[in-house]
């Protein structure tokens, strides 16, 4: 089915129809896969619309250009400013955002010095990543034959573009196999994290997830769920864990922007736990959703309310 189209999307300081938004073919990041990305969500609320964690996006946005050697024309602000008027600007309600800084056209080559980066917002009508009933009944996933990228290779706290031929790997994989979405290992066979979320466990009442140095990006919603975790008063641990330890879990779910709170219901075709979302995950869930919809306090202030 074709991506529903918006009005605009930001290229470099102007709106640009979504048919007119183009690059050259010869862009450096076509054949080298320079670019750096995000994607967040913008929620309708009974209180209007809100972004989630909109200023933690974009820095990592800063963090990932930095990495790569891509210096942005932009402040940080003036990209969170562009974030909220190209909603505005589509008169959308609620969207899925994507921002992405990449080296455009000049020559080829590795060296991508001499080629300039280029900034570009778009905002698209996105559903429940893993599917409609995914949030309330569990995915099916694998354990995927694909290792995440060992250390010094590519740096996996960087969201970049060329790091997510990785994930289409484990993505395409499990898919063929009859799986929804798939559990890549780190190089030495631990936990990293899915195609494109991370991951979490629970086990006697405690809450497991791989460390950053399990090759994962550091997933925002992650953080966030670590930090409703303190709040509720949740015993969670960060650290390596074996691929038996997911099978005899009691919970394991996903977390990401496009994810939210995915719980996994069986791996490698072992059921998990009771085959369905647990009683820790639907409660990390429900505080999530609870404090993105305004039915509980934004004490950590993650909610940009679209003027």
């Amino acid at each position: 089915m074709a991506m529903p189209k918006t009005e605009y999307i930001w290229m470099d300081g102007k709106y640009v129809m979504w048919d007119d938004a183009k690059i050259h073919i010869l862009s450096h990041c076509i054949h080298y896969g320079t670019g750096v990305f995000e994607g967040f969500r913008c929620y309708k609320t009974s209180k209007g619309s809100v972004i989630f964690r909109l200023t933690e996006h974009t820095e990592r946005l800063f963090n990932s250009a930095k990495i790569y050697r891509m210096d942005i024309s932009y402040t940080q602000d003036e990209i969170n400013n562009v974030t909220i008027e190209i909603i505005k600007k589509n008169r959308l309600e609620e969207a899925y955002i994507r921002p992405i800084v990449y080296r455009g056209y000049n020559e080829l080559g590795v060296n991508p010095f001499t080629c300039p980066v280029c900034v570009a917002i778009a905002t698209l009508q996105w559903g429940k990543y893993l599917g409609a009933e995914a949030l309330e009944n569990g995915v099916d996933v694998m354990v995927s034959s694909w290792n995440r990228m060992a250390p010094n290779t590519f740096p996996a706290m960087a969201k970049c573009c060329a790091n997510y031929m990785n994930s289409q790997l484990i993505k395409m994989e499990a898919i063929v196999y009859g799986f929804v979405e798939g559990i890549a290992l780190d190089n030495v066979g631990y936990v990293s994290e899915g195609s494109g979320e991370n991951i979490f466990a629970i086990k006697n009442g405690v809450i497991h997830t791989p460390p950053l140095h399990a090759s994962i990006l550091p997933g925002i919603t992650r953080d966030s769920i670590i930090t409703i975790a303190k709040d509720l008063g949740i015993p969670l641990k960060e650290e390596m864990l074996t691929r038996e330890f997911l099978y005899i879990a009691d919970e394991v779910f996903f977390t990401g922007s496009a994810a939210e709170v995915t719980p996994i219901r069986t791996i490698d075709k072992i059921k998990i736990g009771e085959g369905k979302a647990g009683p820790t995950t639907k409660k990390l869930q429900k505080t999530f959703f609870d404090i993105i919809e305004g039915r509980r306090e934004d004490k950590h202030n993650w909610l940009t309310k679209i003027g």
